[in-house]
């Protein structure tokens, strides 16, 4: 997937939050997220969206806070999350393909195209919350995005030394899409995980799905749909795999 699609689909899932934000209204909880109220969700995501627009805009190279959101709530909320969407769109279809900034996970052919796919899946994972406080049938995600979000997640964010889903003596957890060709293989240990794309190789627990569901019970936002093996090791992710 290039740049371009993951910009699409940002555009859209941004104002699908905002939607269900204002149909749901701000005092509404979110169920994946303890303790959060749909006005927290708006001022995380769009408090991300202008520090992810600030470090493509500025060209920044090194990593820096987050600026805390402004102090309104109801109506002026939702538009101050609107803007910041829209905000980050622009700087984004608007800088050059070979801009130099801060980026955080290995893999990326450029900053451009990693800070395009990072943003779509947050705003795809945090869509997905404010449809399910809002109630009612949320939107459905495709197949290759959601198994690029898989990909996503698993070598990049729990490649990092911040993963917390580790074991005391080597495991091998397998993720398995059932409708696309993608598999990935899991090692862990008392090290971050090291995650391939193939299912060479024995696995003491597998968890397969549609690339949908298992994209969003990796996020932990629904149950996995199918476990084999080791119940332990899903359970690990389970109580493990948050980012922080």
């Amino acid at each position: 997937m290039d740049a371009s699609r993951f910009l699409e689909i940002l555009d859209k899932e941004g104002q699908l939050l905002a939607t269900a934000a204002e149909e749901a209204g701000v005092d509404a909880p979110v169920p994946a997220c303890p303790g959060w109220r749909v006005r927290d969700l708006l001022r995380h995501t769009g408090a991300v969206h202008r520090w992810a627009a600030g470090f493509v805009a500025d060209r920044q190279a090194a990593p820096r806070p987050m600026d805390e959101p402004p102090e309104v709530d109801g109506a002026e909320l939702v538009d101050w999350y609107r803007d910041s969407h829209r905000r980050l769109l622009d700087v984004l279809a608007g800088a050059a393909p070979d801009v130099e900034c801060f980026t955080f996970l290995p893999g990326a052919p450029s900053a451009l195209a990693f800070w395009a796919r990072r943003q779509a899946h947050e705003t795809a994972v945090h869509r997905f919350d404010a449809e399910s406080a809002r109630g009612g049938a949320p939107t459905p995600v495709a197949t290759d995005f959601a198994v690029d979000g898989i990909d996503e997640l698993l070598r990049g964010f729990h490649a990092r030394g911040r993963s917390r889903v580790r074991t005391e003596r080597p495991r091998v957890l397998r993720v398995r899409v059932t409708d696309a060709d993608a598999v990935w293989t899991v090692r862990l240990s008392p090290e971050p995980p090291v995650t391939v794309r193939d299912g060479i190789g024995d696995a003491e627990c597998e968890l397969t799905g549609p690339a949908e569901r298992l994209y969003l019970a990796l996020w932990n936002r629904l149950p996995v749909p199918a476990v084999s093996g080791d119940p332990a090791l899903a359970a690990l992710w389970r109580d493990a795999s948050a980012v922080i």
